[in-house]
């Protein structure tokens, strides 16, 4: 039976190769507090953070950037799939140790090891294993079970904290899925001028709260490993980059803090060079390739311009859009899930408008926004 046109606005939209490691699963996930109450201090953010980081490591899911603002939570999420074969016994407990107490994890490997001993002695099948495996693989590898995690354990230590009860959170979270490349470093840039746009801060990283500021050395104990592999990811997963800190330096960290800028000069900088002079456009007579590097350089230069200023807008696709990347990703999933849609609907990619306008072209998202398209905030 054909879902009735509309109905998918309600549900989550999940990439269709999630159990495949045929290409990178990212998401972009937004929630805020309830009726969107200024909640989070210093210490609340400090501890946020901490929980992410710790629900990061036990369900092997990434997070490739981040902010958090006093009153709503990006973040920028990739959910890779479980390892063929499962886990081992041994990786299965260091994880278990990022949320759990040794006295539990110790447990746990008792349990295990009399399991396997049956295993071998005949007195049991591998099944035995699998099932404790299975007690706590199901919460790993999965957006719903790692915002659910995060949040709830968030929830208690706040209602603790402040002495309250009842839900802290507006409603369930949103996600939108977002292709590497383009897509994927322009919704971590957004994420990272959130503060910007809020007025708070001049310079993403003076923000403590956000990746790019824990990247630049404003995280705990000023280390911000864990940032940079993020940041390294997002901007590089599309060339099969891998989160790794080391490649932060140089020309991936020149290149995002380009994408903040407000006017983007540095970047056509570094793209027109003539004889080892930085130019901003070089025309000589009779070098027609000169020429059309300048024109394309100057197309450049006023692309990046308006991207940036768009990035310090509040534009709803990058929380709305359902699905955001190229015009062939966003079709390609169209075509995968066409059954959540009426059969009036012909084709995927919507093109962007309002205050997405400077993307069009470059991005497309599955949503065809009719209203809030011009805002501001965050």
């Amino acid at each position: 039976m054909r879902r009735p046109a509309g109905k998918a606005k309600g549900r989550r939209w999940l990439a269709p190769w999630k159990d495949s490691a045929e290409r990178p699963v990212i998401y972009h996930c937004v929630t805020r507090v309830v009726e969107r109450r200024l909640a989070f201090g210093q210490e609340e953010k400090e501890k946020l953070r901490t929980f992410m980081r710790m629900y990061e490591n036990f369900t092997g899911c990434r997070v490739l950037a981040y902010c958090f603002m006093c009153n709503h939570v990006h973040l920028l999420l990739e959910v890779p799939p479980m390892v063929e074969g499962g886990l081992s016994d041994e990786i299965l407990l260091k994880r278990l140790r990022a949320i759990h107490g040794e006295a539990l994890v110790a447990e746990i490997a008792k349990e295990l090891s009399e399991a396997r001993k049956k295993v071998r002695d005949g007195l049991a099948d591998g099944s035995l294993v699998s099932r404790i495996h299975e007690r706590f693989t199901y919460r790993m590898h999965d957006l719903g079970e790692f915002m659910k995690a995060l949040l709830q354990r968030f929830t208690r230590w706040f209602n603790v904290k402040h002495e309250r009860t009842g839900t802290l959170w507006e409603s369930r979270f949103k996600s939108v899925l977002v292709e590497d490349g383009i897509a994927a470093k322009t919704m971590a840039a957004y994420i990272d001028l959130n503060p910007v746009r809020a007025g708070m801060v001049a310079d993403p990283a003076a923000y403590r709260w956000s990746s790019y500021g824990e990247a630049m050395g404003g995280g705990p104990k000023g280390n911000g490993k864990k940032a940079r592999a993020g940041l390294v990811r997002a901007l590089m997963a599309h060339k099969g980059g891998e989160a790794d800190a080391r490649h932060w330096a140089g020309e991936v960290s020149k290149e995002y803090r380009m994408m903040l800028l407000e006017e983007g000069e540095e970047k056509l900088q570094e793209m027109v060079t003539v004889g080892g002079d930085v130019e901003v456009k070089v025309v000589r007579k009779g070098l027609k390739k000169a020429a059309v590097d300048a024109e394309l350089a100057q197309l450049q230069r006023s692309r990046d311009v308006a991207m940036s200023r768009m990035l310090r807008c509040r534009v709803r696709y990058f929380t709305d859009g359902a699905v955001i990347g190229s015009r062939q990703f966003v079709d390609e999933v169209f075509r995968k899930c066409h059954d959540r849609f009426g059969s009036k609907r012909k084709s995927g990619a919507r093109k962007w408008r309002g205050n997405g306008a400077a993307a069009a072209g470059t991005l497309w998202s599955l949503r065809d926004l009719q209203k809030g398209v011009i805002q501001s905030g965050t």
